[in-house]
């Protein structure tokens, strides 16, 4: 008796179609899977074999033979036993309904219950992409999978409802599509709590405006953890399609709750500075996202960013510029996306007070160079925005005056958005951090008086090329901000200003 059922596989970000093939014939009793599966496959004939008992079926006194196709492909996880047990019933004929159109994914309990299991959203997707009508998947997974359009989704609680929905007996309803509500910022940190340091805030409306990567440095109690951890509230809400790639990472990595299916704020990942690099850049024997890119289409913060081991540092430099990750093992390649900002926050020296106006500064020249020079200079470069906090003055602790609500600058950095959403239209990028170097001309004209300002600061600060690069995308938004077309030589002042620190703080350490 042979029989054949559709099931999907994941391996990284990337689904892949599996074909279960089930072939019982007479011979000594033994059940076998083959087809490159790892021990939790394996172990998905003694789950199957007390889920039939829980449903008062024999399992077959037979050589029971399972093949996973495509062979040649290594299949992980416990997301193939809904598959396996159907094939089984079909197989032994204990089920009339007709399963081609249809696919199974999901983990069965020794009892017959059907677990959640993680990666839904990308395998239901290439289940559309595929053609196929209806996926049956675990019943707390059904939110989730919904969110797509042209796919019937059938949330499963138990094997007995498998088995009665196809003997005809209680048909499942498909699952209603998941609304997607709209963002809900009222939880969020909010800007208005932080007192003084407008000039940073301003920094980070630019930062959050253009996308940009910004380096926050002060003297402990500034404000500087407490200005980035508000950047949520200030960020331009997601599209349909970044929602679902961030949401797809979340995913495989089992972060999404059953109240929220889809991710529909920018994602704000803060990891401790004593993450590994396989954290924080991701990896594994099945290599699984890290935080960089469980950041994509948001921000990763780095608070004490100095305290950070350095080689765990120097791994972001090429994600930050290619904006994916590539992680090769045996078992395979996995490419993940990270389009993020990237937001740093340090002291400017062990003690906290080197530079500081009022406190004097206890650490050994040595030790101030060895601390900064954590930061190398290849990463520092990669920081758009380079933001002095300075300490807060008792006046503006003190003053009664309200400061301005994240809701003011959130419409400001939505309007900049708008405009580089029009400017990029059809060419993929998003924002203006991602402006790739053939179009940066084009994107970013300026006056006579901002180019010639902008070949002084070029000189006099001996600025590399990818320092020129983002000078000038800076330059750009605060242009978008103004609602200005043409940059002009105040916008480059200000982008420039930006660029300051590393001359204050990092001129001949080593």
């Amino acid at each position: 008796m042979f029989a054949k059922v559709s099931s999907l596989g994941l391996f990284g970000l990337n689904a892949f179609q599996v074909d279960v093939e089930i072939d019982i014939s007479r011979g000594n009793p033994q059940f076998d899977i083959v087809g490159l599966p790892d021990t939790v496959v394996r172990e998905s004939r003694e789950r199957i074999r007390s889920a039939l008992r829980s449903c008062n079926i024999n399992f077959p006194v037979a050589q029971v033979m399972v093949n996973l196709a495509p062979a040649d492909t290594k299949k992980s996880g416990s997301v193939h036993d809904m598959a396996i047990f159907m094939a089984v019933l079909k197989a032994m004929r204990m089920i009339n309904g007709e399963l081609d159109g249809c696919s199974f994914i999901g983990e069965i309990s020794l009892n017959g219950d059907i677990r959640r299991i993680n990666g839904v959203l990308p395998m239901v997707m290439l289940a559309r992409e595929m053609g196929v009508k209806a996926v049956f998947v675990p019943y707390d997974n059904a939110p989730e999978a919904s969110v797509i359009d042209g796919i019937e989704i059938y949330g499963v609680k138990n094997a007995e409802q498998l088995i009665m929905h196809f003997r005809d007996e209680e048909k499942l309803s498909p699952f209603p599509h998941y609304d997607i509500p709209e963002a809900a910022y009222n939880e969020v940190l909010d800007f208005a709590d932080v007192r003084g340091q407008q000039s940073a805030k301003k920094a980070l409306e630019i930062a959050a405006a253009g996308g940009h990567n910004a380096l926050l440095i002060g003297s402990p109690g500034s404000g500087k953890s407490m200005l980035a951890k508000r950047m949520p509230s200030i960020l331009p809400p997601l599209t349909f399609e970044e929602a679902l790639e961030t949401t797809k990472i979340h995913s495989i990595s089992g972060l999404l709750s059953e109240d929220m299916p889809i991710i529909t704020k920018r994602p704000f990942r803060s990891p401790h500075h004593t993450i590994s690099s396989a954290g924080l850049a991701g990896g594994g024997t099945i290599p699984h996202p890290g935080e960089v890119s469980l950041a994509h289409n948001g921000v990763l913060f780095l608070d004490e960013l100095a305290e950070f081991d350095r080689k765990t540092l120097e791994i972001l430099r090429q994600p930050l510029e290619d904006r994916k990750v590539t992680i090769a093992r045996a078992s395979g390649t996995v490419t993940y996306p990270c389009t993020i900002m990237l937001i740093g926050a340090m002291n400017p020296c062990p003690c906290g007070y080197f530079g500081h106006p009022k406190r004097k500064c206890i650490c050994l020249p040595n030790k101030v160079a060895g601390y900064l020079s954590k930061i190398s200079g290849p990463l520092l470069d990669r920081f758009d925005l380079h933001i002095e906090v300075a300490p807060v003055e008792f006046e503006d602790l003190s003053s009664k005056a309200k400061e301005e609500p994240s809701s003011a600058i959130r419409e400001r950095v939505i309007a900049a958005r708008k405009i580089q959403e029009e400017r990029f239209r059809d060419t993929g990028i998003t924002c203006n951090a991602l402006i790739t170097p053939d179009k940066l001309q084009e994107m970013c004209p300026m006056d006579d008086s901002a180019e010639k300002l902008m070949k002084n600061v070029f000189d006099r600060l001996g600025l590399s090329a990818r320092a020129y690069d983002r000078i000038l995308k800076v330059a750009r938004t605060i242009a978008d901000i103004d609602g200005s077309e043409v940059i002009k030589k105040q916008h480059v002042a200000a982008a420039a200003q930006f660029r300051s620190l590393d001359r204050k703080y990092w001129t001949g350490q080593k």
